[in-house]
């Protein structure tokens, strides 16, 4: 039986919900599985946090523009939460604008591609344990909403 996609919350524009759906393409088809919108503890949310097989934590920032990445400084903060930050844009932003202390992703609704892997900076082990039930706590929530959309409004993801 198929299952609808979950719903977009109207903040992304159209062009980074197509480079999400590309991203989300790529960490699959690397084995690592990712959830959009995942709210940090520290109130952030990050557009995409992947988890691998290892428990590896990847977060990735989507930027649709130039202003989108200019105005927004927040990315930085992420670091504390995985093991490796990358960027994701559209396949016509122009990177060399982009710090190279982070990995680099360009995509479109159909996938992704990885110019630059991102540097590693390994999260402390209660970090990584408190991300990891976090991560699977919010996947459960979002599937078992959508066997029953009532549960939504009930669940904190």
């Amino acid at each position: 039986m198929s299952q609808p996609p979950p719903r977009p919350d109207g903040r992304q524009s159209p062009t980074a919900q197509a480079v999400q759906r590309g991203v989300l393409r790529f960490l699959s088809a690397h084995g690592q599985f990712g959830l959009p919108e995942f709210s940090l503890v520290s109130g952030r949310r990050a557009d995409i946090i992947a988890l691998d097989a290892k428990g590896i934590v990847t977060i990735i920032e989507i930027k649709s523009s130039v202003i989108d990445f200019r105005t927004d400084g927040k990315w930085p903060e992420y670091r504390a939460y995985c093991d490796h930050l990358l960027f994701a844009v559209p396949l016509d932003f122009p990177a060399e604008i982009l710090p190279d202390d982070v990995g680099l992703l360009v995509g479109d609704a159909f996938g992704a591609e990885m110019l630059r892997p991102p540097p590693v900076h390994p999260l402390a082990a209660a970090t990584r344990k408190a991300l990891t039930l976090r991560f699977a706590r919010a996947a459960a929530g979002r599937l078992a909403a959508l066997y029953d959309p009532d549960l939504r409004p009930a669940l904190d993801w």
